[in-house]
């Protein structure tokens, strides 16, 4: 890997020797006039006169007080700026401070992704793709990209995708979590069958905005409520893109669970098991149980990481997944950030800790050893 280590980073953790890769850095624009080179007058036009408008029913900020402004750490304001938005400030506070080997880059908002209009969701992905080339890659090595794509467009995500395809800077192809439809069904396979052609994951981030209720009864009254769902979501997707025989069509296609949690893995599968072994009429396309897709295709991060009171809890549901399926995760700049020097329990074995930190990030992105 061609990195540049600092001199001495003393929150790196000694049993990161494998190297320190971060899979969830959230990157944000000063403004949003720093997208304007990458949109056509039109659409320049339409983000300064209109915004983004996502699709929920709240037209102005979020449905939910968040936990910090902009969620982000209270340490994490750059002098005049918003968090994330200063490459030397980042580079400082979390590359060098943290000895982060790879950092890879997963632009929430304002990205335009789940745009009410799809054209204009194009538009930015494309942007926000060459922003993250332009403003982050150029001048620091250690940083990767992820493909941004207008995911309630298909055919649209797939030729993003394909213009990324070959550029070895972007590693994942990002979605959210919550979108129109569930991800198994057919208007977003167009999306899989590029990254497959790419040799790229498929990553999906809790949240996101659909255009309906978190819940199936309406819109919760917490923000507590809210980020407890992520993981209520993502089980949904994950049900899905098993159940609509995704994996049947696209074998070689690999899922990264991002900010999800992960203890609700093995009892999804059980019960998805369960069910099949009566319902497997319903649904002949399926060649093996569904857990066997579960374990084969999905991997998980770390961050929100989940701490029963009895350790070997933890240590069983982590076998359960694969010890090969798990990614570090920093969340950086987020209020909920997880410190590498903390993030991993001290009873996790030292060959597993290392292998979360480096080793299982380095095989599912196709990197090199240094």
């Amino acid at each position: 890997m061609n990195v540049v280590r600092p001199i001495a980073a003393p929150g790196r953790p000694a049993v990161a020797t494998l190297g320190l890769f971060d899979c969830d850095i959230h990157p944000r624009p000063l403004s949003l006039e720093e997208y304007r080179p990458w949109l056509s007058a039109e659409m320049w036009h339409r983000l300064s006169t209109y915004g983004i408008r996502p699709r929920h029913g709240f037209a102005k900020g979020y449905p939910f007080p968040k936990a910090a402004p902009l969620a982000s750490r209270r340490d994490a304001w750059p002098p005049g700026k918003v968090p994330a938005s200063d490459l030397d400030f980042l580079r400082a506070q979390h590359l060098d401070f943290h000895g982060i080997d790879i950092g890879v880059l997963n632009p929430l908002q304002p990205s335009g992704q789940g745009d009410q209009n799809d054209a204009f969701s194009a538009a930015m992905a494309y942007a926000v793709n060459e922003w993250q080339l332009e403003r982050w890659l150029r001048d620091e090595p250690r940083l990767r990209a992820s493909v941004v794509v207008p995911y309630e467009d298909g055919e649209a995500s797939a030729r993003e995708i394909r213009r990324r395809a070959g550029d070895r800077r972007f590693v994942q192809v990002l979605l959210m979590s919550r979108t129109a439809e569930p991800l198994g069904r057919k208007r977003y396979w167009p999306i899989y069958e590029a990254a497959c052609e790419a040799g790229l994951p498929v990553a999906f981030h809790a949240f996101g905005y659909s255009g309906w209720a978190m819940t199936n009864g309406g819109w919760p009254s917490f923000y507590i409520e809210e980020v407890s769902e992520h993981a209520t979501s993502c089980q949904s997707q994950v049900i899905s893109l098993i159940v609509e025989g995704v994996f049947e069509r696209f074998p070689s296609l690999r899922i990264l669970m991002i900010e999800c949690g992960f203890a609700w893995i093995p009892s999804v599968g059980w019960r998805l098991d369960q069910h099949w072994r009566k319902l497997k009429d319903e649904v002949p396309h399926l060649r093996r149980a569904p857990s066997e897709y579960l374990r084969e295709h999905f991997h998980v991060s770390t961050q929100p990481m989940d701490e029963p009171e009895r350790p070997e809890h933890l240590l069983d549901v982590m076998e359960w997944i694969g010890w090969d399926r798990i990614l570090y995760a920093s969340d950086y700049p987020h209020w909920d950030f997880d410190d590498p020097r903390t993030a991993l329990p001290a009873f996790i074995p030292p060959e597993r800790r290392r292998d979360i930190f480096g080793a299982n990030a380095r095989a599912l992105y196709g990197m090199p050893a240094a």
